[in-house]
Formats: structure tokens, C-alpha cells, sequence
């Protein structure tokens, strides 16, 4: 139901009379042409690691020596070139050879022409980059990942790869920007390494799990038994004291049974907040190294990744990303030999569990609230409880090694700073040139035997992203929205506003809207909820057609299946802000059903005039489509005031019965200015104007403001398409805004 805005907002302009108007022009029909979207624009790029048994680095490879295949179909190699570089950073010698189409095919190739030296860097090959990143450690393994990252460093005179240092805690925290001083990382590393992590404690959830069946035996049956032997021998008091017992026993144990479950939640929500942590700053470490040329890997020092069920698609967006980058992650597990197996713990605690449930079918007060099975629906969860599960993933799918299981770790890391300088580079056109968003697995074979071969395992088709990240709810809408069809399966608006405010002057506002009812509400007729799975993506091109920015949100909701109707009835409404540089914009939207693989497509254009705060400004103009008040301050552009938020309208008709139709906008005066500046408001159809009426301005606000919201009134216009125009004007000048509408009856 909307609400009305406040009478006070409501100005009443004088318009004159209109006469009859011509029936609007009917918007044109014709689409424009759909074109194939094609990879070919995207060369992959891979960089190429081989090494012989002894863990020496392969150089004598030539281009008919690799094959590299696509989801099994073999890719013709474009590019080819051997990269070494020397101690001081230096490309040393590099072998290209652009193939002709038959080189990649099975006739014999022409012999490769030599490799020749060269002493400047190439700018294809780019520079070497490097991030040594500490995860949460304990205060043994912190230590043992600093000895292990000073003796890496210790191997070499000068630095010959661009080096980071970056520790993972409930942040990320940069210790030393990418540089090639030596001195300076080995500072960083210094301090990492006395940096202290937040603690995931987890000896309080998993205390009592590994107990013996003796100890967690029911002390229900015992009580039971005693009152039924008493009843037996006629011992009134003796059984009503047994059976108080009894009564008394099972409350604790039921007691007991709460307090299990309240560490076991309590234990799924810390380990979800520790992967996130986790995850999160090692996709922040990865995206940013996503325009950078050259050989470029990731050095993490961990105990271990908790992979929950909740985290594994973040983290499966982890290695994505690193696979989009180009970047090899090298994974080390800091923890040194364990003294027992991971997967032992693991398979002890699964069994553990699986005891205590069975134990406890017996008992006065049975759970039956689920399946009897209730007690092993964590076994995903505690499968993935292995430290080196993750870490393994990381490295072998996205081209680097995992180190575990050694308390010497420096030696082994010597063999990253070799791989870093020596590889090869080839490069190759997809030949499947449709972008549909699914994973195009990768294999990169080498013909001689014996050799070891590593390079990064894939990508998602989607077209590029920009410098934003692509996450794993994210691929197939994407596609979606560079499909040529452009699917159009339910309704979706979209709008985008811009409120140029000071220390803010590319504030821009991205609105998306679908009815909640176009998405698919799963059942569970047994929980009593339901639940969804959709998204929507939203690309911000400029006129060059380049993604600006890349803003998204998935939706996982879980509400009670009494109240399905009557969210069914309400809208989703996503909703974003960015800071956008002066320019005119393409704002591209999709919303993607998973459980049904529906999509719906829309777009919108948008200007961002160039602003200075020492000269006057104009927002967008925002036609109203509701208004609601709100008790607590917000920073939103869309708040008037201290209570009334706002909500635009993304391009719906105005129905005339409305009689007046709301707008807003924001003016900001010129900083220093004392004249206040001079409104007009005009009505224009067909670019000739209906009506142009000057009014009044209040005075700025504390924040330097001056916030408008009115109605205009409906009753003498007849249906159609109008515009309607803001110009503000002071000495230096006139801004001016222009937004349409379309009136119906």
C-alpha cells in the first residue's frame, strides 16, 4: 500500500490549462539485432610450470611439445614463450612463436627458431609479483611460518619479484605494500610475525565428544530401573523416591542434550565466521593483482581453512578468482607435522557422534523433532573439518603446491621463487566462443614422459568484469545478460540516480525491482519454512562499453511457510551505491531464479555531470513512487530530513486517478556561495514545453543541501509521455535535470 507523502511536501503548481493533446506517438518496436557474444576478445592465458623428477626446472620444451584442451577439446596455441628471469628481476631470455593453424594439429611442426636473449622486459610477460599472506596462527606456528619466510627471503641477495606482506585476521591488514626492498619485507614479516590472532576456540565445542560410552551412560535407565524394582518389592516410598530420581535424571540430561546443541550451533556459526574471514581476505589479496601483467603468485601460511558447508561456493569463488588473475596460489601448512592424522580426528569425531546419538534413543525424553539420523546431519560439516582439505584445493587448482606435513619448511619454499622466474607462457583463443557462464575445465598435457606439469585448471565463460571479482552465484547470470536473446521471464526496473554530494561527488544510487512472486520458493513441508536461491547482478559500462563497476547480491532466504502468501505479494527491491567519475553510463541489471533458470534482463541509462564543489550542483530528479517513516537515521540520499525515506519510481506509468505525482531532488550550492540559487521547474511533451513555473528555495542544511520534494498536479494533463526539467541557477550558471514519465488513464 503506498503511503502518501506529508502534506507539507505537497506544492500545488499553477499550470496552465492544456487543450487537447495528440495521442502519444507509440514507442518504437524495433529491437536491435542480437549478435553472437564471442570469447575470441578474451585470450586465455596460461602460465605454464614443468619440472623433471628431480624437481628441476624443464627449459628445453618447444611449442609442438604441449597441447593444451578445453573441457577435452584441443585449443590451437596462439602464443608461446619460455620466461626466465634473472636474480635482479630481469627478463633473460624468452622464445615467442605465433604458430600458423596447422602447428597445433597433429602433422609434425617446423623446428622452433632459437631462443634468443634479450635484456629488457618484456611488457607481455610483465613483472613478478608475490604476497606472502598470514592467516590466523597459533604462537608455535607463527613462528614456524616467519623462520620459513625469512630463510625464503635469505636465498637471495635482492628480491627479484615485487613482495607484499599481508595478515588475515577478523581483517585484512596490509603490513608492507608490494616492493623490492629487501629490508623492508623482511620488516614486515618481523612484525607479522608478532602480530597476535584472534582466537577460534574450539576446545569448549568439542569438549566431551571423544568421552568413553561409560561416562555419557544414561543415568535415566539406572534411575528407572531402581523404581521399578522398589514397586516391585512393595516399597512404596522407596519407588515414589526412585521415581522422583528418575524424573530428576532425565531434566538433567535433557538439560544435558540443550547444551550439546548450543555448542554444536555455536561451533557451525564460529567455524562459518572463521572461513569468511578466511576467504574473504584472500579474495581481496587475489582481485587485486587482476590487470597486473606477469608471473604472479599468492604465499599463504595457514593451519588449516574451515570449509563449512556456507563458505564452500565463497571458496570456490576464491579459486576462481585466482584462476581469472592468473595467480597461483602456493599453500603451506604452517601447523609442521601433526601428531595425529587430520583425517583420524575427523573419523573420530564423526564416530563419536554417531555413539552418543545412538545412546541416547532410549531416554525419557526422546528428540522427536527430526529423523533419528539428526545427529549425523553435520558429517558434510565435519568431513571438511580437515585442515589440509582446503589448503590442498587451493593449490592444486590453481596451478601452485601445497607444503604440509614438514617442520622445514624454508627449503621447500626456495622451489617457488625457481617456478616465479622459470615458465612457460602460452596463450590461445577459445574455440567454444559463446559466453554461457559455465566452467570450462583446462588441461595442459606435455608430450615427453616422466615430467610434471601445473597450470591453473579453468574459468567461468563470462564476459570481463572489470576490476571486480567474479563470484560463484554470479556466472550464470551473466550469462543471462549477454545472451542475444536478452530473456525477459518476469518483470524487471531498473534505475539509476546521482547525488553529488560534497567528499562524495560521484555518489550514485542503483535501484533493481522484481515481484517477490517471480521467484521460486522452495518448500519444506517437514521444517515448516521455506527457501530461495536467486541473484542480481548489475554492470555499469561507459560509452566504450568497458565495465566500470560490477555490483551484486545473492539471495538465500528462509522464512516460515505460514507467511509464503503474503511475501509472494510483496516486491525484492536491491539496492546499491557506487562512486562513479563524470561520464554517460550503460546500467545493465539481471535477476536469476537458480531453482528454476529464469532470468529477466533490463537496462538504463545514466549521466554523471562533472561536479566541483566550488561550483552549483544538481542531483537526478527522482519520481516518487512511495514514502515511509523511519525512526532511525540512515545515510541514504533518499532520506528528507530526519524521517522520511523515500522510494523512487523505476519507470512505471502514473496513473492519472493518482491526481498528483511526487519527485525529489537534492541542490548544492556552490561551497562559500551567499546568494541562494533561482529554481525553474518545466513540463515539456514532445521537447515543447507545457508549463514553466519559477519557485523558492529554503536555505541549505547542515549538511550544505537543500533538499525539494514535491507534487505535481495530474488533473490537466492528458495521457502520454512528458518530461520533466529542474534548472537551478546562480552567478556562475544554470544546472539543469531532466527525467520522463508516462501517464496513463
Amino acid at each position: 500500500m503506498k503511503t502518501q507523502l506529508p502534506a507539507l511536501l505537497i506544492l500545488a503548481l499553477v499550470i496552465s490549462p492544456l487543450g487537447s493533446v495528440l495521442s502519444q506517438t507509440s514507442p518504437q518496436a524495433a529491437q536491435q539485432e542480437g549478435r553472437k557474444i564471442r570469447i575470441e576478445t578474451a585470450e586465455v592465458v596460461l602460465d605454464v610450470v614443468v619440472k623433471d623428477r628431480k624437481g628441476s626446472p624443464v627449459m628445453d620444451l618447444r611449442v609442438e611439445d604441449f597441447e593444451v584442451f578445453e573441457d577435452g577439446v584441443k585449443q590451437p596455441i596462439e602464443s608461446f614463450k619460455l620466461i626466465t628471469r634473472s636474480p635482479a628481476g630481469k627478463l633473460n631470455q624468452a622464445e615467442e612463436i605465433s604458430p600458423s593453424p596447422s602447428t597445433a594439429d597433429a602433422r609434425p611442426a617446423e623446428p622452433s627458431k632459437p631462443i634468443s636473449t634479450e635484456k629488457r622486459p618484456d611488457p607481455e610477460v610483465g613483472v613478478s609479483v608475490v604476497a606472502l599472506v598470514f592467516d590466523r596462527l597459533s604462537p608455535d606456528a607463527r613462528k614456524r611460518a616467519h623462520d620459513a619466510a625469512m630463510s625464503y627471503l635469505s636465498d637471495n641477495a635482492e628480491l627479484s619479484s615485487f613482495t607484499g606482506v599481508f595478515v588475515i585476521d577478523l581483517a585484512l591488514y596490509t603490513v608492507q605494500n608490494y616492493t623490492t626492498d629487501l629490508e623492508a619485507v623482511k620488516k614486515a614479516i618481523e612484525r607479522a610475525a608478532s602480530m597476535a590472532s584472534a582466537s577460534f576456540d574450539t576446545s569448549l565445542t568439542r569438549s566431551g565428544i571423544n568421552e568413553s560410552p561409560a561416562r555419557r551412560e544414561s543415568v535415566t535407565g539406572t534411575a528407572s530401573s531402581s523404581a521399578q524394582a522398589a514397586g516391585a518389592s512393595g516399597n512404596v516410598a522407596a519407588a515414589l523416591a526412585a521415581g522422583g530420581a528418575a524424573a530428576l535424571a532425565a531434566i538433567d540430561q535433557q538439560f544435558e542434550m540443550m547444551q550439546m546443541r548450543t555448542q554444536e550451533t555455536f561451533e557451525v556459526l564460529q567455524r562459518d565466521q572463521q572461513g569468511y574471514a578466511t576467504t574473504n581476505g584472500l579474495m581481496a589479496i587475489v582481485n587485486s593483482m587482476h590487470r597486473l601483467p606477469g608471473r604472479k603468485a599468492v604465499i599463504f601460511f595457514s593451519e588449516g581453512i574451515a570449509i563449512p558447508p556456507n563458505v564452500v561456493q565463497h571458496f570456490r569463488s576464491v579459486i576462481n578468482a585466482a584462476n581469472r588473475a592468473n595467480v597461483s596460489i602456493y599453500a603451506v601448512d604452517a601447523a609442521g607435522l601433526r601428531a595425529e592424522s587430520p583425517l583420524q580426528m575427523t573419523r573420530d569425531e564423526i564416530n563419536a557422534r554417531a555413539r552418543r546419538r545412538m545412546e541416547t534413543l532410549d531416554q525419557a525424553f526422546r528428540d522427536t523433532s527430526g529423523p533419528l539420523t539428526k545427529g549425523l546431519e553435520r558429517n558434510e560439516d565435519l568431513l571438511s573439518f580437515n585442515p589440509q582439505s582446503g589448503l590442498t584445493q587451493l593449490a592444486l587448482q590453481t596451478g601452485g603446491e601445497f607444503i604440509g606435513d614438514t617442520n622445514k619448511i624454508g627449503p621447500k619454499l626456495s622451489q617457488i621463487d625457481e617456478e616465479l622466474n622459470t615458465f612457460y607462457l602460452l596463450s590461445y583463443s577459445p574455440t567454444n566462443q559463446v559466453y554461457d557462464g559455465k566452467f570450462r575445465n583446462i588441461s595442459v598435457r606435455v608430450k615427453r614422459s616422466g615430467l610434471d606439469v601445473r597450470s591453473r585448471k579453468g574459468y567461468y565463460a563470462v564476459p570481463p568484469t572489470g576490476s571486480s571479482p567474479l563470484f560463484y552465484y554470479e556466472a550464470l547470470p551473466l550469462a543471462a545478460l549477454n545472451s542475444p536473446s536478452r530473456p525477459k521471464d518476469f518483470p524487471l526496473l531498473v534505475g539509476s540516480l546521482h547525488f553529488p554530494e560534497a567528499g562524495r561527488l560521484g555518489r550514485t544510487a542503483v535501484e533493481v525491482e522484481a515481484p517477490a512472486s517471480a521467484f521460486t520458493f522452495a518448500p519444506d513441508k517437514e521444517k515448516k519454512l521455506y527457501s530461495t536461491d536467486f541473484s542480481f547482478v548489475v554492470l555499469i559500462k561507459d560509452q566504450s562499453k568497458q565495465v566500470i563497476d560490477k555490483l551484486s547480491y545473492h539471495y538465500v532466504l528462509v522464512g516460515p511457510l505460514d507467511a509464503l502468501d503474503s511475501v509472494k505479494k510483496g516486491k525484492i527491491l536491491f539496492y546499491r551505491e557506487t562512486n562513479l567519475p563524470p561520464g554517460q553510463y550503460d546500467v545493465e541489471a539481471v535477476a536469476y531464479d537458480a531453482l528454476n533458470n529464469k532470468a529477466a534482463v533490463n537496462q538504463c541509462r545514466l549521466e554523471v555531470l562533472g561536479a566541483d564543489e566550488s561550483r552549483l550542483r544538481l542531483s537526478s530528479i527522482a519520481i516518487i513512487q512511495r514514502a515511509e517513516q523511519v525512526k532511525e537515521k540512515i545515510d541514504s540520499p533518499f532520506l528528507i530530513g530526519d524521517q522520511l525515506l523515500v522510494y523512487p519510481n523505476l519507470g512505471e506509468p502514473i496513473r492519472k486517478a493518482a491526481k498528483q505525482m511526487g519527485f525529489y531532488f537534492n541542490i548544492y550550492p556552490a561551497k562559500g556561495s551567499a546568494e541562494p540559487p533561482q529554481l525553474m521547474l518545466e513540463v515539456l511533451q514532445n521537447s515543447k514545453p507545457l508549463a514553466r513555473v519559477p519557485l523558492k528555495l529554503a536555505a541549505p542544511d547542515k549538511q550544505g543541501r537543500i533538499q525539494y520534494a514535491s507534487a505535481l498536479p495530474l488533473e490537466s494533463l492528458t495521457p502520454g509521455n512528458y518530461e520533466l526539467k529542474i534548472s537551478v541557477s546562480d552567478a556562475q550558471g544554470t544546472v539543469s535535470r531532466t527525467t520522463s514519465f508516462t501517464l496513463e488513464p
